[in-house]
């Protein structure tokens, strides 16, 4: 049963950094939900897109796969291909819930679930890898690095699929969507409370690029072709293939 998110009603002075702990595992498929416009649409489509690239004798990844739903409707999606699904997560009890649900799924015998930091982890022979709302969380720096390793470990004409937030290169405009973001999340039923108490303990964790900057730095790091397939004010969906090899 999903609990409800009420983590960010409290009144103390600071609730610190965002961080994907039990008490977010506990509430995440309905924070999810509340807080990613059209959040079952893009699942469809990011399930539809990965179903178009995945080959069999290959691996299909969900990096930051979170409580499993999109790996539950992945390995539904991919029933009839011999693939491998392997969810990757640093937050043990995000994992801990992904499991139960894909145990409830019948579908836990088809994912490998693994706990590891991104920065330590080796994609290997994969047709699709997906970071759903994962590379915001990723520091700048080490963003290059991965996405070139990423690049690396699919082969040739796979699928590496975004959603991620963004921000504009316009204050005026940025300032407008964060507005009209919020007043989407007050229409799922959060206070002005809760919605300015969770944008401060994002602050510094999630930092999100304008989509021009993302779609530049999987151009220079080994994508032959990468396409806006989702818009909605600071969101984006974008599909990125890979160069085949020479």
């Amino acid at each position: 049963m999903n609990e409800r998110d009420n983590l960010f009603t409290t009144t103390e002075p600071s609730v610190g950094d965002f961080h994907f702990g039990e008490d977010v595992a506990r509430v995440f498929d309905d924070m999810v939900s509340r807080s990613v416009p059209f959040y079952r649409e893009l699942q469809r489509m990011v399930v539809e897109l990965a179903r178009m690239f995945a080959r069999s004798g290959t691996r299909v990844y969900d990096l930051g796969c979170s409580t499993g739903t999109t790996l539950i409707q992945l390995a539904q999606a991919c029933r009839s291909l011999d693939v491998q699904l392997v969810g990757v997560d640093n937050s043990e009890p995000m994992l801990v819930r992904a499991r139960e649900k894909l145990a409830g799924a019948k579908c836990l015998d088809r994912c490998v679930l693994t706990n590891a930091d991104l920065d330590d982890l080796r994609v290997e022979n994969a047709s699709v890898i997906l970071m759903i709302l994962t590379l915001q969380f990723i520091r700048p720096a080490r963003r290059e690095t991965l996405i070139r390793r990423l690049a690396e470990g699919l082969v040739g004409d796979g699928a590496l699929i975004l959603v991620e937030k963004t921000v504009s290169a316009d204050p005026m405009v940025n300032k407008m969507f964060i507005d009209y973001y919020h007043d989407f999340k007050r229409r799922q039923g959060y206070s002005q409370l809760e919605v300015a108490r969770k944008r401060d303990a994002l602050e510094d964790v999630l930092i999100p690029y304008r989509l021009d900057e993302t779609v530049e730095l999987l151009m220079h790091n080994g994508f032959a072709t990468v396409e806006v397939f989702f818009r909605w004010y600071n969101f984006a969906g974008i599909l990125a293939v890979s160069r085949t090899p020479a």
